[in-house]
């Protein structure tokens, strides 16, 4: 197939990540016989040093002319000034509203060679896969916000189709998995998280009588997903609750730079980013870990491109890579062969041209 898939390197590491996940794509083009073309454009603080905008015009219209969109990441100390006018964050949250993705699927597997990385112990990670979906274009990142010299606030508010769409994309990824969706809301003390377990509980009983659905407020969740996470296998929340908690599992999988996100909506252009940031203090140093851009990588061939098969080797080369004790400086423990971010990458596109 011929697929454009526009490139925002962005800030920090995003370009040596954005780079090995572009490299990855490129030999699945090769060896499955596809075309892919790729359009690099500006995203964040590189935007802001070239035209004073985190979300350039062009930028906005090659991704809406594009299959797919692979994002490295945004942000860095240069720019982060709370004072600001200008941020690059505002480019990451205004190309999701651009491209209309409102569910972020944060993928969560721990491969077993991994377990020594992370500091949750070892008999707690057994079996554990899961996935959350996040609402991504709502909630209090995009409500309305005020501050004065004494005060400030930031405006939380979810409407019932907002919540209906997320929880149906959730509801069916559970349905095609072991049929378990837990929901996770502040219903004790929010009126949004009110809303939300009350429009869930409606359409779980409409839609999705079939699922096993339990409800959870985000404390306890965040208290579960380390003390029992094989327990959960699809988990929905909304956009500041789920940004939180995958960050908190990423210390299941050991590291940030191991775990990929896909941010889909109606139409077949996604986004495709690692949950990381763009980590300044390892920018330049060839040590951060392309993993999760390459697994991102994976997502955008499965859910823009609907090359499952393409997508599963991807998947493969990753885990074939670890097992084989290969492995960037976060992830390595005593034993393990430390590679480079480059290094890393051609281990990864080695395995896919030996399948």
């Amino acid at each position: 197939m011929d697929a454009l898939i526009t490139v925002l390197p962005g800030d920090g590491i995003g370009p040596e990540v954005a780079a090995a996940g572009q490299q990855v794509l490129t030999a699945i083009a090769e060896k499955y016989g596809h075309k892919f073309s790729y359009s690099e454009q500006l995203i964040g603080g590189a935007a802001i040093d070239a035209i004073g905008n985190p979300l350039p015009p062009d930028t906005v219209a090659s991704c809406r002319e594009s299959n797919a969109v692979l994002l490295g990441a945004v942000g860095g100390p240069k720019w982060s000034d709370p004072n600001a006018t200008v941020r690059p964050e505002q480019g990451l949250l205004a190309i999701r509203a651009e491209l209309g993705v409102f569910a972020n699927l944060r993928p969560v597997q721990i491969l077993p060679q991994l377990a020594g990385a992370s500091p949750i112990k070892s008999e707690r990670l057994r079996n554990v896969d899961m996935i959350v979906v996040r609402e991504l274009t709502g909630g209090i990142y995009f409500g309305a916000k005020t501050r004065d010299a004494t005060s400030a606030s930031d405006l939380c508010v979810y409407e019932r189709h907002e919540i209906e769409r997320i929880v149906r994309v959730a509801a069916n990824l559970a349905r095609n998995r072991s049929g378990k969706l837990c929901s996770v809301d502040k219903a004790n003390v929010l009126e949004t998280s009110r809303l939300w377990r009350d429009v869930t509980s409606k359409l779980i009983a409409t839609e999705f009588s079939d699922l096993n659905v339990e409800h959870m407020l985000v404390d306890a969740a965040a208290m579960h997903l380390i003390n029992r996470p094989s327990d959960f296998d699809v988990v929905v929340t909304e956009n500041m609750f789920g940004d939180i908690l995958t960050d908190e599992a990423s210390m299941l999988a050991g590291s940030l730079g191991m775990l990929p996100s896909a941010s889909i909506g109606e139409s077949e252009c996604g986004l495709y980013e690692p949950i990381h940031g763009s980590a300044p203090d390892i920018a330049g140093q060839g040590i951060a870990n392309p993993c999760g851009t390459i697994a991102s990588a994976a997502l955008l061939l499965r859910y823009s491109l609907h090359l499952n098969e393409e997508a599963d080797a991807v998947e493969a080369a990753i885990r074939q890579v670890i097992a084989d004790g290969k492995r960037t400086a976060d992830i390595a423990v005593d034993g393990d062969q430390v590679l480079s971010t480059q290094a890393m990458t051609q281990a990864i596109v080695a395995q896919l041209e030996q399948r």
